[in-house]
Parts: structure tokens; sequence; C-alpha cells
């Protein structure tokens, strides 16, 4: 690798083969996704990895792959998600570990699939659920608010620390509307859940979470309708 302007060059050796192997992923493919997102240029021999760029940047380069180097002792499976997940942690925080929050299991699904936090906000959001009877989690859509929400509550079902877990949706679309749409409450309310049952489902399965709601355990209702209500 040549130097440019301000570029610099760093180098480590992994001592274990297999890691290595495991830490660059098929045809370097983590690392081409490191040399991609951080702008700079990753080269490997044996099991050296060779890092070229921008100072800061070949910096957070070497913090990153110390960190999923962590993660992968420990049997966490790293993905291409988790790559980007971990660059935008480390580049926020360079002094964060990431097995604080990777591997910090909220809750395991029927297909085996270990939910976790996957950034600083989400572990905060989850650390307030754990410390606190109401927390306000406030946030764009698709960062996890209502599915980190549902994992924390079938975790405290599970661990008999709440008997039932009530879900509740406003379902603002319809309105005033809403006596005027056809079908029954359900029928009427659905559209407005879908996102709670989807979380539901997705973690407990169709049949096992459809059970829970007959029985009573799991509750999903429209804002409206909980007026008056004490539970």
């Amino acid at each position: 690798m040549s130097l440019s302007g301000d570029d610099i060059q760093d180098r480590f050796l992994i001592d274990d083969r297999n890691l290595a192997a495991d830490l660059f992923g098929q045809q370097n493919r983590n690392l081409k996704q490191i040399e991609r997102i951080l702008k700079i240029r990753i080269g490997s021999r044996g099991s050296e990895v060779h890092l070229q760029g921008d100072p800061v940047q070949v910096a957070l380069a070497k913090r990153l792959l110390e960190e999923l180097m962590e993660l992968m002792r420990e049997g966490y499976p790293v993905y291409p998600t988790d790559i980007d997940y971990a660059v935008r942690i480390l580049s926020a925080d360079s002094g964060t570990h990431l097995k604080n929050i990777f591997l910090d299991t909220v809750f395991v699904s029927f297909r085996k699939k270990v939910i976790s936090p996957k950034s600083l906000t989400q572990k905060a959001y989850i650390d307030a659920m754990r410390n606190n009877d109401v927390v306000f989690g406030i946030g764009p859509a698709g960062t996890g608010k209502t599915y980190l929400a549902m994992a924390m509550a079938l975790a405290f079902l599970l661990k008999k620390e709440v008997s039932r877990i009530v879900l509740v949706r406003p379902a603002v679309e319809a309105g005033e509307r809403l006596g005027f749409l056809p079908g029954d409450l359900v029928e009427k309310v659905n559209p407005y859940l879908r996102p709670l049952y989807d979380a539901l489902y997705d973690m407990m399965g169709f049949e096992k979470g459809q059970a829970l709601i007959e029985k009573g355990v799991v509750e999903v209702a429209p804002l409206a309708f909980m007026r008056g209500r004490t539970l």
C-alpha cells in the first residue's frame, strides 16, 4: 500500500487463524464492507491485517475489528448488519464495548433468534424498561420501539414477573370514523394493531401467540377502548 497525503498505515496480527478467517469473512467480505463504509484500504496476508487511510478512520477500523473479535470469541455470529450497527456505535462512542450491547439478550424467539439491542439508544431503552415502571420511547419508525417493548414484555411474562400483558395502540388514523367501519370491534381495529400482532407472532409463533391471546394472558386493544379500565 502506498501512502498519500495525510494517510497513515497500521497493522496487527491475529494469533488465532480460525478466528481471523471468521473475522475476515468469506472472500474477505467483512473486510470489504468495513473498507467501503470507512473509506479506507484494508488488506490481509495470512492472519495479519493491513490498514491505510485517514488516521481517524484507521483507528476506528482497528477498534472495530478488535471489538468484533471479542464478540466472536464469545460465540456471537457476526452478520453484515451487525457490522453496520457496530460502525455506528463506535463512531458515536469509540469507548463502547460491543459485547455489552450485542450480548445483552432480551429474549430468544421460538426460532432461537436472539433479540438484543443494536445501538446505544436501544440499549438505553432496554435498561430503562428494566429499571422503571413507566417508560416513554420516542423515535422514527423502524427504530425498534414496538419490537423491543414486546420482547421485554414477553421476557417479563416468562420469568413470571408479570401475569398479563396488555398491548395498547392508538387507532389514530381512524379517528371518530371507527364506528362507521365495517365488521365487529376486532375487525375494525385489527389493521391498526397489526404491528403488535406481528411482533408477538414473530417471537412466540402464531399458534402460541394466538393461544396467549385467547386465554387473556395477552390482550391487544386500541387506546380509545381503555378508558375507565383499572389494570
